[in-house]
């Protein structure tokens, strides 16, 4: 059963659940019928829900990990408020025809590729592993990180090359099995690239070479403070990734999609400026902001900086 049918079915229950508890006060038949603690908080969230649930757009989100608390303040200032029963992961937007379906983020792009979920948040780097065929909405800045080929420092490995043929363990098969092809393309020696052995492992994988089960890895880099405890360093970057916003290519919610990536699009926009409001004589806004920075509204000039690492200031009156 696919999460759209096990969300239909879920929706079947709860009306009819309702209609027992509805009818229990003018029928005796009815009026002892015992209604699952479980289902008590599906039922408020259906009677909140003003759309019809079988009609909504599917947005897959991270269950848990370190997307999960970006996501969601995402989704809070995006306005998508849902009420989410315990050891539930599907809630119910309650202002737009949203159901939020909470996956694991390995899965996410392969269920948004399959048709499964229209709409869904992820890294690129599982993009790429999945290889699932899906629209990138857009970029949202945030987890960003490498994906590359570390090696222990005590090998002195600076070329990638050198590793054709060696025991790589990694979380990313298809991305290195790829990468390693490549890279025996480019050389020329075909027998190497076959005989480089990948091997998967589901985490802790910066353990692998110290354990003696790789002579190198293929893991994500964000500070390399996990890399270098482990005695590795970066022989080559495979590839840049972020979160994106991804959805299905043949998604019937296009105008629901569109509307959403506006409103991430602006929340994205506004955490990169700040106002600051400040008195200052006309004559001397040029000091504080350069001319094409700046609009002559009625008398006051309004000063635009967008923030950055050097100038705190984003946006000001005079």
């Amino acid at each position: 059963m696919c999460i759209r049918d096990s969300i239909n079915a879920e929706y079947g229950e709860r009306k009819s659940v309702m209609a027992h508890s509805h009818g229990a006060g003018h029928s005796h038949e009815h009026a002892h019928t015992p209604i699952s603690p479980k289902m008590e908080p599906l039922i408020k969230c259906q009677v909140e829900q003003p759309h019809e649930i079988t009609d909504h757009m599917l947005f897959g989100v991270p269950k848990k990990g370190r997307l999960f608390e970006k996501v969601n303040a995402l989704l809070e200032a995006c306005g998508l408020d849902y009420n989410r029963p315990n050891r539930v992961d599907i809630a119910h937007c309650k202002s737009l025809p949203i159901t939020i379906v909470f996956l694991p983020a390995a899965d996410i792009a392969t269920y948004v590729g399959e048709g499964n979920v229209d709409l869904g948040i992820t890294g690129e780097d599982i993009v790429a592993e999945s290889e699932a065929d899906v629209n990138v909405v857009m970029r949202l800045g945030f987890g960003k990180c490498k994906l590359a080929v570390q090696a222990p420092l005590a090998d002195e490995i600076k070329d990638p090359s050198l590793l054709l043929g060696k025991r790589v363990v990694t979380s990313f098969p298809n991305v290195a099995r790829n990468y390693f092809a490549q890279l025996q393309a480019e050389l020329g020696n075909e027998a190497a690239a076959e005989a480089c052995q990948i091997k998967f492992v589901s985490g802790s994988v910066e353990a692998a070479c110290g354990l003696g089960l790789a002579d190198a890895i293929v893991d994500l880099v964000e500070t390399g403070t996990t890399m270098k405890a482990a005695g590795l360093e970066i022989v080559s970057s495979i590839m840049q990734t972020q979160s994106v916003l991804i959805s299905n290519k043949h998604s019937p919610h296009t105008q629901l999609i569109e509307k959403l990536r506006k409103r991430i699009d602006g929340y994205i926009t506004a955490t990169q400026y700040v106002m600051v409001n400040y008195n200052i004589c006309l004559l001397y806004t040029s000091d504080a902001a350069d001319e094409e920075d700046s609009v002559d509204l009625g008398g006051r000039r309004i000063i635009k900086k967008k923030k950055n690492k050097d100038n705190g200031s984003a946006v000001g009156t005079g």
